[in-house]
């Protein structure tokens, strides 16, 4: 088998892109692959584009490679993808972050052949996302490349990468089973023999195994093989991410037909209700970042090099874990994890709404397939998310039946590995849909869209409390932070970095205080697009990440993680881009792992520290009018010294430009239904056949009366386009139920009032 490189000489084009299924681009714009066609306006805020577009591309093919068995393999294309090979459909994908691959043998001729590959990144009701906090991008983002294989090879239809799956299990202290499956397709008519050779390989190319089976193949057969491992160096996350090589060749008359190189460590996670994560039989908290596969500028075409660039920042960083957000990644960056010994929380985009359309979920479960056939033999992975924030807009047995049966699929596809799922804080800690899984996430975020940071660890008692045997932990938390912006007193929603310490702190001793608590995973580790945003002085982003979209400025809590985490010894002064300060009295915050820090002003000593705290405090520093250069220094138990210097500049006034600058109307906090009259207000008895707070918001849109009602409390809201995906299945009643609605019991009342003398009759 060898495979071709395809991703350069491509032609793009948005214009009628049906036209050209069969027909030349002729004013097409070149492109390479990877290629998002709206990376930028995916970021900008003002509009992104969604619709179908057109690639396409020249293919020459040899007699000798007709007489071969040839496949295109398509690393992602966003959302939806038709290929057609000299105009005829060849093969098709709704799954718009996994792997696909089309035969295309019987589509092609000897010479030349057109490709075109149509992408559509439109909302559809039966493709998942259908609704989430990122931007829909679209394009074909990851490479394409040409397979051209023997008539005897390993399964390349199956939704896998390798057609072959190795599943370790830990049987006893310093023994594994390894166990071998996989599928042997014969292209032709008659029946073959072939002979399979396996091999294991440490580090140094010593064989640990080597053994070869016969195969009687007619039109397909399948194999297994168990072998035990005797004392494997263990795979032992970030302190030593050791990894064996697995070959599988495959031979016809003594030739190779096919061959499969894996890597795999040898590892067992447990997961306990009390006492934690476990790996290798030690404890460990998780650690945790979220990442999407977003970059500025480049939508989500990344390539290898971006992709080393956030592995590099996320080991300085010092995380254990990644929760690789919210669908199926770049086969490559699992492979990165598997290297640097980063333990993955891997998941599809089953999230915040499911569809109206498909009873029986056929998408999910699509993804989930490809999911976790494609990413079968990366050891990082230790558990499949199965749902994200699900129920937003409402929580039912229907639901319920959902999330199971991608539960019970998942475990069926791969038992070796945990089944988790990341709640929405409106889930109640006695919720059945905690029992579905192996363990849960919920992403909290008290202390800026609700709440006090400081109810997180109430939130986290509480739910231990009741639950004693499910694992817990946080899968989300963060604020938006805007560089740019800084306060003295940070408070929720001044998007200030400032804020986000504070936030970041609390939230990072809370897990630590708590052995039951897994760990969290920090949303995010770098700002993303997403489409719908526009706060905290930036359009179309979330700024709730630790780095920059553009990676090149690390936020101030980027270096508290590190300090919390990472083993590299290091210290950095917080607040150096708060240079203008109009007190005289400064608190200087460090960041470091070390614990003796001194501090100098202008050169000047002006106190120590010993505080094994990761953030330390300096209080009530006196700056001088002008400039000020602020100095600590860090001293290690070996007797290294570290460094870090910044300007602070005292100045007469406040410098406006830290302050967001908000519309008149929302220089104060005021709660929205305030303009309503709830005084004097009657409880009222729901009647049947009539309208009420209990129908979907799509029902009351089919009736004029009952839509003016709507929207006359709800109006702006009803602008949203995340408010429009909802409708189908959100009531104004389960609205109350989520305090980002912040709609008193009063409110529903008086709607109901209104609602509950419209007849459904007349409709």
């Amino acid at each position: 088998m060898k495979t071709i490189a395809l991703n350069d000489k491509w032609l793009f084009t948005k214009e009628n892109s049906e036209v050209y299924i069969e027909k030349e681009i002729d004013k097409g714009e070149n492109v390479n692959l990877p290629h998002c066609f709206n990376a930028v306006d995916g970021q900008s805020g003002d509009g992104m584009f969604k619709g179908e577009c057109c690639y396409q591309r020249k293919l020459n093919i040899t007699e000798e490679e007709l007489n071969k068995f040839i496949f295109l393999e398509i690393g992602a294309a966003s959302l939806v993808a038709k290929v057609y090979v000299n105009g005829e459909l060849a093969g098709e994908s709704k799954c718009g972050f996994s792997m696909f691959r089309a035969q295309l043998t019987s589509f092609l001729k000897c010479g030349e052949n057109l490709i075109s590959i149509i992408v559509d990144n439109s909302r559809h009701d039966d493709v998942y996302p259908l609704m989430a906090d990122f931007s829909f991008y679209g394009g074909i983002y990851r490479e394409v490349k040409l397979i051209i294989a023997e008539a005897l090879h390993f399964d390349l239809l199956d939704n896998s990468i390798d057609g072959i799956y190795l599943t370790q299990k830990g049987i006893g202290e310093d023994k594994f089973e390894l166990k071998i499956n996989g599928k042997i397709i014969n292209e032709l008519t008659e029946a073959k023999t072939s002979k399979v050779e396996f091999k294991l390989l440490d580090k140094e190319e010593n064989i640990v195994f080597n053994k070869t089976i016969e195969v009687e193949i007619l039109k397909e057969a399948e194999f297994e093989l168990v072998e035990e491992i005797n004392n494997p160096e263990l795979w032992q996350g970030i302190e030593n991410p050791y990894l064996y090589k697995f070959e599988a060749e495959l031979y016809s008359k003594g030739v190779i037909c096919d061959k499969r190189s894996i890597d795999i460590g040898f590892r067992t996670v447990e997961i306990t209700p009390d006492k934690g994560v476990f790996l290798n039989g030690k404890a460990i908290k998780f650690n945790g970042v979220s990442r999407h596969q977003d970059f500025a500028g480049i939508g989500n075409a990344l390539t290898k090099e971006h992709m080393d660039l956030d592995m590099s920042i996320i080991k300085e960083i010092g995380a254990n874990t990644i929760r690789l957000s919210h669908y199926q990644h770049n086969d490559y960056f699992y492979s990165l994890c598997d290297r640097e010994g980063i333990l993955v929380w891997a998941e599809i985009p089953f999230i915040s709404v499911p569809t109206t359309s498909d009873k029986e979920n056929t998408n999910a479960k699509e993804q989930l397939e490809r999911l976790i056939k494609q990413a079968y033999n990366h050891s990082s992975i230790y558990c499949w998310g199965v749902q994200n924030e699900i129920t937003i807009a409402i929580e039912n047995e229907k639901i319920y039946e959902m999330v199971k049966e991608l539960a019970v699929m998942a475990k069926e596809l791969d038992s070796s590995r945990f089944i988790a799922q990341a709640n929405i804080h409106s889930v109640a800690n006695e919720s059945a849909l905690n029992e579905l899984t192996d363990f849960v996430g919920y992403n909290l975020y008290y202390g800026w869209y609700y709440k006090e940071m400081q109810d997180l660890r109430t939130r986290l008692d509480d739910f231990h409390k009741a639950r004693p045997n499910i694992p817990v932990m946080v899968t989300e938390y963060g604020v938006d932070t805007n560089p740019k912006l800084h306060s003295y007193n940070p408070t929720v929603k001044d998007y200030t970095e400032e804020y986000q310490l504070l936030f970041q702190n609390n939230a990072l001793k809370t897990f630590n205080e708590r052995p039951f608590v897994l760990g969290g995973y920090v949303w995010a580790m770098f700002d993303f697009g997403s489409e719908i945003r526009n706060e905290g002085g930036e359009k179309g982003r979330n700024q709730k990440g630790l780095v920059t979209i553009d990676r090149k400025l690390k936020k101030d809590s980027f270096y508290l993680c590190k300090a919390y985490w990472s083993k590299e010894n290091f210290v950095k002064l917080a607040g150096s881009r708060f240079v203008n300060r109009h007190e005289e009295m400064n608190d200087i915050v460090v960041l470091s792992n070390i614990k003796h820090i001194k501090l100098y002003v202008n050169n000047e000593f002006v106190s120590e520290i010993n505080s094994s705290e990761p953030m330390k405090k300096f209080e009530s520093v006196k700056l001088t009018l002008g400039e000020n250069k602020i100095k600590v220094e860090a001293f290690d138990e070996a007797g290294n010294t570290y460094i870090d210097e910044m300007i602070l500049k005292h100045v007469k006034e406040a410098d406006e430009s830290y302050v967001l600058k908000k519309p008149e109307e929302q220089t104060h906090v005021t709660n929205w239904f305030q303009k309503f009259d709830l005084s004097n207000i009657q409880e009222v008895a729901i009647k049947e056949g009539y309208y009420s707070t209990f129908d979907t918001i799509e029902e009351l849109y089919k009736n004029e009366e009952a839509k003016a009602i709507f929207i006359k409390y709800f109006g702006d809201m009803a602008e949203s386009q995340q408010f429009k995906v909802m409708m189908g299945l959100m009531t104004i009643d389960s609205m109350s139920k989520r305090s980002r609605f912040n709609i008193p019991k009063e409110l529903l009342t008086v709607i109901n009032t209104e609602l509950n003398i419209i007849s459904k009759k007349q409709d």
